[in-house]
């Protein structure tokens, strides 16, 4: 219960004050990967790799758009421009 009355969240803090916290945080900078997929090579594949090397894949399968180690969201492969991207088509679940 407060005296102010305000509407306090389960920290003690009124919604305002943890806008205001968040408000903040958006223009915070994170670093962003885009993984196209991952493949398993041997030794011998990796030593062979120079540059010029070509690791196909095939492009139906969804890229991930990962924030650390973490998928947070899947999509195809764009590009536009010249300049690749991603077409987010499915966010991941919060856990």
């Amino acid at each position: 219960m407060t005296t102010s009355g305000t509407p306090q969240d389960d920290q003690g803090q009124s919604g305002f004050e943890g806008e205001r916290k968040l408000e903040l945080l958006l223009d915070v900078n994170l670093a962003l990967t885009l993984r196209f997929g991952q493949r398993d090579l041997t030794l011998r594949e990796i030593l062979d790799l120079s540059a010029g090397s070509v690791l196909d894949r095939n492009v139906e399968e969804p890229a991930e758009l990962l924030l650390g180690n973490k998928v947070i969201a899947r999509g195809r492969v764009v590009t536009v421009d010249g300049n690749y991207g991603i077409q987010i088509t499915e966010m991941a679940a919060p856990s």
